[in-house]
């Protein structure tokens, strides 16, 4: 049995790899390493626990910076670095196996299509990410059939970034007025899912993607990544790139607070670059509604028309099957 642990990219997609430099020419889009760095606004969260001067202070540094970035990174944030660290090393573990058993329907026993890589829809390099990913939801994690170790690790590790999106988002949104229930009705463990990503070295590092620009559609994202680095956003027209920093989390709004907020959080295009020699990993803990929940922009006039998420997740699919890319928020505005 073939061992080799990486997917097989160009062999799968053979029409968007033949000939790259005929096809794609001399664009912009491909200039992904040349990219100045950016300091994310840096959020104590201990500060949440002090007296009504720095709380206030807090969610007010949250607040401008889920509205100037979309994006910030948060110390003191209640999740140990050894639990971090266990998921990594878990993580690593499972990436690791050969690509022919990640790829079984039955491996570890995980809901099907959890184990995702490439881009099936992708018509052009532009569309395609070099990455593969174990997208999990939450009540996945404790059917892991490997060990013990393994459900425990990622298991804990989750549970605590669910309790911490909850969190914030709750801070957030009364910012805006929104009654502090609003998240607990709506956002079930059982709606919201990990994802753990792996990018492999990835010998066409200046013509493809590590992973595509997007948005997340969720409320907001709670994404730990390793030391090498490669996330950018897209801020004022500009790509940025965010430096890497294994002992701060990163929260990044997404669409859903955007509609929510109506505009006045932003969810913020970002993308992966690539990496010739190194893989990287990162993990991201996504917070979503129920399918049923309703989202509805608090503040008159209105930007966007009010929908489930469910409607959402649908119309999101429906654009990327039928043109390869997300199309997002655009679709919803009144």
């Amino acid at each position: 049995m073939d061992d080799t642990i990486e997917p097989p990219f160009q062999e799968t997609y053979p029409t968007l790899f033949d000939n790259i430099s005929e096809k794609e020419g001399d664009e912009s889009w491909l200039r992904m390493d040349d990219v100045e760095y950016c300091e994310l606004p840096l959020v104590d969260l201990s500060l949440l626990s002090s007296n009504s001067e720095h709380l206030d202070k807090c969610i007010k540094e949250m607040a401008e910076a889920a509205s100037e970035w979309g994006f910030f990174q948060v110390v003191n944030h209640g999740i140990p670095q050894k639990v971090l660290k266990n998921m990594r090393y878990e993580q690593n573990k499972l990436f690791h196996q050969p690509f022919s058993k990640k790829a079984e329907e039955s491996f570890m026993n995980f809901s099907a299509n959890s184990y995702r890589w490439g881009n099936p829809s992708a018509t052009s390099l532009r569309q395609f990410s070099w990455s593969e990913a174990f997208h999990i939801p939450l009540t996945d994690i404790s059917r892991l059939d490997e060990c013990s170790r393994t459900r425990s690790s990622v298991g804990l590790s989750a549970t605590k970034a669910g309790s911490l999106a909850e969190r914030l988002a709750e801070y957030l949104a009364h910012n805006l007025g929104v009654k502090s229930s609003y998240f607990r009705e709506n956002c079930l463990p059982s709606s919201s899912y990990l994802r753990m990503n792996r990018y492999p070295p990835c010998p066409l590092s200046f013509e493809v993607y590590g992973l595509i620009p997007h948005t997340d559609s969720d409320f907001l994202t709670v994404l730990y990544q390793d030391q090498v680095g490669g996330l950018q956003l897209r801020k004022d027209g500009r790509w940025l790139s965010v430096r890497p920093n294994p002992q701060v989390l990163i929260i990044n709004i997404g669409d859903l607070f955007q509609a929510l907020s109506n505009g006045v959080y932003k969810s913020i295009e970002h993308r992966v670059v690539a990496q010739s020699e190194v893989e990287r990993y990162s993990a991201g803990y996504f917070y979503c509604p129920s399918d049923e929940a309703v989202i509805e922009s608090l503040s008159k006039p209105a930007v966007y028309r009010k929908f489930s998420f469910d409607e959402y997740r649908q119309q999101v699919q429906k654009d990327v099957r039928a043109t390869g890319d997300k199309v997002g928020l655009s679709r919803f505005l009144l």
